[in-house]
């Protein structure tokens, strides 16, 4: 017994404690984390705690909104319109211009554009919608020009239905490769053959477009216009285009965006005042050919004096001076209608290379006739 060694009885170790503190920690780290994730945050302090790029770092996090699937309609629409722009254009052995002249009644330039077709028959057509009365025409190139005409009403989808029922005539001779549309009050800048080269010899169109977030642009959209025209793609621009053969095309193929247009773009419209033609093709061509137009209009108005109408010229605004600047201009600039007033200014690229933006420029009063066709020779070889 006394050589038995007598070992100590085992002692039983308390179980530890797991560190709970480490646990509820991590958790809450990761419910905040979750949390932050499905409900970003949009204070610009709270935006930094997360990533140094504030909130736009953050929005990298969230997976990209699904692509609407669009109707049968618009599937429709986008392939027939996308075949006629992939189709290459006919090439006719002499193109002309086709000048359509939208008006109420008569032309009181109509000599002055005399002054600048004389010459170069064969590579111009004109085209006259005279909506109230039929003008009488004083110039060979006007006489038995007109269209058939409808009633046309300021800011109603009266005056685009003019402007479609012009290129449908003009699209009738397959020689007219491009189109442009003037008013009563429209002159000529240039002469005809620098007009000719500069439109024939470019492949875009000159349709005026900007995105203007206040309420003279996006605030003029509908919701009915849904799904074909989202609110982002909503444009704006001045009714005065010169488009090509394709686009001409391709606006005389168009009902489904004409239509929504017409029924949800009006004065009165959900008690704002939308006018189609400020609006449909600006944002028809931002939608399926934004590549394919320049955002702005070759027509010259002066909106300086911030009315809602733009500047009217009389005989004793009219001088070289004046139409030396007008036609020295190489920026185009839209200013937004909301509060802050934005100013966009954008070069005028032709082909790439900074030009003169303008070819012909409005309002000119009737009694600017004489002082213009006395400037004609002289300002037009500027």
């Amino acid at each position: 017994m006394k050589d038995m060694q007598i070992l100590p009885m085992a002692r039983h170790r308390g179980q530890l404690k797991k560190p709970t503190w480490i646990i509820v920690l991590v958790s809450l780290v990761c419910l905040f984390l979750i949390c932050a994730y499905i409900y970003p945050p949009h204070n610009s302090a709270a935006c930094y705690v997360f990533s140094s790029n504030g909130c736009n770092g953050f929005s990298h996090w969230q997976p990209p909104a699904p692509a609407r699937e669009f109707t049968d309609d618009e599937v429709a629409s986008r392939v027939v319109i996308r075949d006629i722009l992939n189709t290459p254009p006919f090439q006719p052995t002499t193109p002309k211009i086709a000048f359509m002249f939208l008006t109420p009644g008569a032309l009181p330039f109509e000599k002055l554009w005399d002054m600048f077709f004389h010459g170069h028959e064969g590579r111009f057509s004109v085209y006259v919608h005279a909506s109230k009365d039929k003008p009488v025409h004083f110039s060979r190139y006007f006489i038995n020009r007109e269209i058939r005409s409808d009633m046309v009403v300021w800011g109603k989808i009266s005056m685009v239905d003019a402007e479609r029922r012009l290129l449908a005539n003009a699209l009738r001779d397959p020689d007219n490769q491009h189109f442009v549309l003037l008013s009563d009050s429209c002159v000529p800048l240039h002469h005809f053959d620098f007009v000719f080269n500069y439109l024939m010899y470019t492949n875009i169109s000159f349709i005026d477009c900007f995105e203007d977030p206040g309420p003279h642009g996006s605030g003029r959209y509908s919701e009915h216009m849904l799904p074909e025209v989202e609110k982002s793609d909503f444009r704006k621009g001045a009714q005065w285009f010169t488009m090509k053969r394709q686009h001409a095309i391709v606006v005389m193929a168009d009902n489904l965006y004409y239509s929504k247009f017409r029924d949800y773009c009006k004065p009165g419209m959900d008690g704002r005042n939308c006018y189609s033609d400020e609006h449909y093709l600006p944002t028809f061509f931002h939608m399926l050919d934004p590549s394919g137009i320049a955002n702005w209009s070759v027509t010259h108005v002066d909106w300086s004096e911030g009315k809602w109408h733009p500047k009217s010229y009389k005989a004793k605004d009219v001088s070289y001076q004046l139409l030396k600047n007008i036609t020295s201009i190489d920026v185009s600039v839209h200013v937004t209608s909301d509060e802050r007033k934005d100013i966009q200014i954008r070069p005028c690229l032709w082909n790439g290379m900074r030009r003169p933006c303008y070819l012909f420029a409005r309002k000119f009063m009737p009694e600017t006739l004489d002082n213009l066709m006395h400037l004609f020779s002289n300002y037009t070889s500027l």
